[in-house]
């Protein structure tokens, strides 16, 4: 690696974490260069601007959740196991020691969910292929025959990804300590209310068997 590679790995590092702290708009250039014995024209030739530099963080971000996250959990088989195996990797990473000021994305989403600008615009493009990635899981499972024919699989998606997001909200804003079991219920209701007998299942006598 050169130096220069390895000197905008610093600077990412650093600019993450400051900005799972204090969010993407709170990246300040000249803290950031104290903090890596930096100048400020030594960072800005890196990427020339702090929208540069927050659409780079959410770059190398996303690159690290697609190596740790979703390349690992597609190697899984097909069907719900693949969904099963994206739903705990996806939860890991969040409760990973890199997370442990929140999820950047959750907290950029909040920032600019009205700010146009190219930060946004990775954000959107970026959360977009990752709910076509929950949709297709589901939409595979589907194919297999293991959730139901008629599942919209956007639907599902939509409903996971709600799961985990609310989730994190009461988890660390809420401090619940029934969110871990909540979203482990919620996520297991999902899978059975998508499972090909769930029809079934719903129609079976629900009085308790006897003898």
């Amino acid at each position: 690696m050169s130096k220069g590679i390895e000197t905008r790995e610093r600077i990412l590092e650093k600019a993450f974490r400051q900005a799972s702290r204090d969010g993407l708009e709170g990246l300040s250039i000249g803290s950031l260069a104290e903090s890596l014995a930096m100048s400020k024209s030594g960072l800005f030739a890196h990427f020339g601007s702090k929208e540069a530099l927050q659409v780079e963080v959410l770059r190398s971000t996303a690159r690290t959740f697609e190596a740790e996250v979703i390349a690992p959990a597609l190697k899984s088989p097909r069907g719900e196991a693949r969904v099963v195996a994206l739903h705990g990797r996806w939860v890991a990473w969040l409760l990973g020691p890199a997370q442990e000021c929140g999820c950047l994305f959750m907290q950029a989403s909040v920032e600019l969910d009205d700010r146009p600008g190219p930060a946004r615009e990775f954000l959107v493009t970026m959360q977009r292929q990752f709910l076509g990635v929950l949709a297709k899981a589901a939409r595979i499972a589907v194919e297999d025959g293991q959730f139901r024919s008629d599942l919209d699989s956007k639907l599902f998606a939509f409903q996971w990804y709600g799961l985990v997001q609310v989730w994190q909200h009461s988890r660390r804003l809420l401090r619940d300590p029934a969110a871990d079991d909540l979203l482990a219920s919620g996520f297991h209701h999902l899978l059975a209310s998508s499972r090909v007998l769930a029809r079934d299942s719903a129609t079976l006598p629900s009085h308790p068997h006897h003898g």
